[in-house]
């Protein structure tokens, strides 16, 4: 079997903005601060490099899992667009509709799982992987674990950037266009049930 990667910048491109607005780091400036406060420190390097290992992992096996439940990967990204949808909408209203439980250890939970590695950006993966080549989703996930590792590394700066409503505005921009995603996504796998 020889191997043959398929890098396409455009599918890099789209995977990395699914996962950057699905992950929303800096819409998640706000729990990181507030869990600094609490805990002191966060483990940024053990943070980001676990959610990699969890995503990467979860690209691959992740179709396993579910074909283990005998659920197929059409199904599976038709919910993840609709789990996708939700977050949008709670972005662009700023409202809550998830309520995560607080833990003391910050690094792994809640940072790298859920926050970082959660349910949604687990779906968003395995509903990219039912549309394009690994290599481009690995390539994302890369980009944005150093991405996620720069903003834990500079939270405390980036809101005093920012500011309250510079986040809050930075939310809603990438509300709209994960909302645009997920309406992608859905139409792009719902035939394939029918």
């Amino acid at each position: 079997m020889s191997m043959e990667f398929h890098f396409d910048i455009r599918e890099i491109a789209t995977a990395t903005m699914v996962l950057f607005a699905v992950i929303d780091i800096l819409g998640s400036i706000p729990v990181i601060i507030g869990l600094r406060q609490k805990v002191g420190h966060i483990q940024s390097e053990k943070a980001s490099i676990v959610s990699a290992v969890i995503m990467v992992a979860f690209l691959f096996v992740g179709e396993e899992i579910l074909k283990l439940i005998g659920i197929d990967v059409y199904s599976f990204a038709v919910a993840g667009a609709i789990v996708i949808f939700f977050l949008a909408i709670e972005m662009i209203l700023g409202i809550t509709l998830y309520k995560e439980e607080e833990a003391d250890s910050a690094s792994i939970v809640p940072i790298a799982f859920p926050l970082i590695a959660g349910a949604g950006t687990l779906t968003a993966i395995l509903s990219l992987r039912a549309e394009y080549h690994v290599e481009n989703i690995i390539v994302a996930i890369v980009a944005n674990t150093i991405f996620v590792y720069l903003v834990l590394k500079t939270s405390k700066r980036i809101e005093k950037v920012l500011g309250k409503n510079g986040v809050s505005i930075i939310r809603k921009i990438f509300g709209v266009i994960l909302l645009a995603i997920s309406v992608k996504l859905f139409a792009a796998n719902i035939n394939q049930l029918f």
